[in-house]
């Protein structure tokens, strides 16, 4: 692993975990009993929340074992069923508390099993779970191929959801992660319309997408502002309200699965890294300072897209680098003087460079990324530096 730099690092080495989400049916067992089974984890979940938040001072794991672990068993709840929903009350707990906010309610029907109680048979597509005292075989609702990319790996947990009038299953795997040594950097710069890619040479963007799902959420922010009590119980708007929030998390689910599978086989083929901006402290950093709708839907596309980009780069082993974000639109990338900005367009005032703010932050990320790599034992990028043409404003062109 190559040492980190201040201003970037890499995503390392090891062991990550890769999803096999979609739909399953039962093909073993009644569908109505594993229903109900889902529904006393839940209830037992709510239980145990209600329980840790009654109390002064959250206890330690083994603590809350001794405190809730006879209670989940006595509504049938296999050992290891138990034990994860004592956890996963705890962790809800301590991030409600955490975060000031108020008692955790339980809504989704859900259970997280571990080797002891889930069987996953890739080969045949199925899964077989048990949470009280019945087997149920699942059959995940997916083509042949794309199950054959999982041969071979280890699976760690298994997630069941009943959600929408359909059943969910998600096997999270163990995939090795083994990135190559880049002879280039692809930066990435995000916003709600495209996805500027920088390569040292070009500019090309990207349709994001995400503005049609700003507008579908804004659309059911104004019918909930309109309706301030009514859309509650409304069973007309209600449904409207619920449909166009499912249709824009569905639009930026679907545009960044696209997105992220587009742009990691491009690095992957000219043998590039990726650089993304570090986006650990979105939240906090524009937490009170604007609550418009279009933050708050731009922090979930920027997330969710890198969170996208970094599953996909694990599954094909390309290099990512993780960049520090401040400053990459303000910075002049040829003489890092301030810049100054008329609406999206950026001036340097010291060396004439001209440039749009997309094309400035994309530009940045990347100078970032290659110091990151410069003079690293081994690396592709060690020399030379920055070409002259790149750092021109008339050496990138749009693609």
């Amino acid at each position: 692993m190559r040492a980190c730099i201040s201003l970037a690092r890499e995503m390392p080495e090891g062991v990550y975990g890769r999803a096999l989400k979609g739909r399953a049916e039962v093909v073993e067992g009644v569908v109505n009993d594993l229903l109900w089974d889902l529904v006393v984890c839940r209830y037992a979940l709510q239980r145990a929340v209600d329980a840790l938040w009654e109390l002064d001072e959250l206890p330690r794991e083994g603590q809350v074992h001794q405190l809730l672990y006879p209670m989940l068993r006595a509504y049938g709840l296999r050992a290891h069923v138990a034990k994860n929903i004592y956890k996963a009350a705890l962790a809800l707990t301590r991030a409600a508390r955490e975060g000031r906010g108020r008692r955790p309610t339980i809504k989704k029907l859900s259970a997280r099993l571990d080797h002891q109680d889930a069987k996953v048979n890739v080969s045949s597509g199925t899964v077989k779970v048990i949470l009280r005292s019945k087997w149920y075989v699942l059959k995940l609702m997916h083509r042949r191929g794309y199950l054959e990319r999982f041969k071979g790996l280890r699976w760690r947990e298994v997630h069941v959801k009943y959600c929408g009038g359909r059943l969910y299953v998600s096997v999270v795997f163990e995939a090795k992660y083994s990135p190559y040594a880049p002879s280039g950097i692809l930066a990435l710069d995000v916003n709600l319309k495209h996805v500027v890619a920088y390569d040292g040479h070009e500019i090309r963007r990207h349709e994001a997408g995400f503005t049609e799902a700003l507008n579908k959420r804004a659309r059911a922010e104004e019918l909930q502002r309109r309706y301030p009590k009514r859309w509650r119980y409304n069973e007309g708007i209600k449904g409207r309200v619920r449909g166009l929030h499912r249709r824009a998390r569905d639009i930026v689910a679907d545009r960044c699965r696209r997105l992220a599978k587009e742009l990691v086989l491009k690095a992957r083929r000219r043998g590039f890294a990726i650089a993304l901006e570090d986006l650990t402290h979105l939240r906090g950093n524009v937490a009170g300072k604007n609550r418009s709708i279009a933050w708050k839907l731009s922090m979930l596309a920027h997330r969710k897209l890198h969170a996208s980009i970094m599953s996909k780069a694990v599954e094909y082993n390309v290099p990512v680098v993780i960049v520090e974000p401040r400053g990459t639109s303000s910075t002049c990338p040829r003489c890092a003087s301030q810049l100054l900005y008329d609406h999206r367009l950026a001036t340097c005032p010291r060396c004439g460079f001209i440039g749009d703010r997309d094309r400035v932050g994309a530009m940045n990320v990347w100078l970032r990324a290659l110091n990151a790599y410069a003079g690293a034992p081994g690396s592709l990028l060690s020399a030379p530096a920055v070409k002259n043409e790149a750092r021109r404003s008339g050496g990138t062109r749009d693609g």
